[in-house]
């Protein structure tokens, strides 16, 4: 039996990246487990790095830094305690999750550019589509201002590395049901809302939002985060 991502449609391969994309939501225990079997294929030399696009069911996830307190009122939502980094978030139908899945061996081995460069590369996605977020020093992910004017935060990073393999990755809020964040203190970050494309007037598609982060990964990331070592990084972990 073929596991989600092998599964799941190919749409291209950029800088031998290659690119699929699920079209049913996946449960998120067995999104992990595919993920964590393609990072030991990729660290045999036998699958290509990957990006995979998907959706999950409603669920909460706990990263290695979630505090319980900060789980507030799960509902009937699963909550599942996860390896990435970060603490409690949501994903759910009409989030577009972003799994990358890259190897920081032949890519320089610098995380904080590695994720400088995941930012870059969403917040271009996001600039296609007309909505203005910005990165701010601190609070990973990105941010925007609001439906109120406040700072809100329309996705989210989290990311774990297996012998400098990359996997989980990003998330973006296209139009998903806001109030299961209600439920958690998102990222364990008090003062701030959370927001979605559609609560911004920005009602695109999960396909229209794959299409702009394939063309922002060809513009913002590869560019600024070339496949070949070019320097002395700086080694974290």
């Amino acid at each position: 039996m073929l596991m989600p991502l092998a599964a799941a449609s190919c749409l291209t391969v950029i800088d031998d990246v290659e690119w699929r994309r699920s079209g049913e939501p996946v449960p998120y225990a067995a999104a992990v487990t595919a993920m964590e079997n393609r990072v030991a294929q990729i660290l045999a030399g036998r699958a290509p790095e990957a990006v995979w696009l998907l959706e999950h069911p409603s669920v909460y996830t706990g990263g290695v830094s979630a505090h319980p307190a900060e789980l507030l009122a799960a509902g009937d939502v699963p909550v599942i305690a996860t390896a990435r980094g970060g603490r409690y978030t949501y994903h759910g139908p009409g989030q577009r999750v972003v799994y990358v899945l890259m190897d920081l061996g032949r890519r320089g081995r610098d995380v904080r550019r590695f994720v400088a460069g995941i930012e870059e590369w969403a917040i271009g996605a996001l600039a296609a589509i007309g909505i203005a977020a910005e990165r701010r020093t601190g609070r990973v992910g990105f941010w925007v201002l609001g439906e109120d004017g406040r700072e809100a935060k329309i996705g989210a990073v989290g990311l774990r590395l297996r012998r400098w393999v990359s996997y989980h990755g990003f998330a973006i809020n296209v139009c998903p049901d806001l109030g299961f964040f209600d439920g958690i203190v998102p990222c364990g970050l008090t003062g701030f809302g959370v927001t979605s494309l559609q609560a911004l007037g920005r009602p695109v598609t999960l396909d229209t939002l794959d299409t702009e982060l394939i063309r922002a990964f060809n513009n913002n990331f590869i560019g600024k985060f070339p496949s070949a070592l070019d320097g002395a990084p700086v080694l974290i972990g």
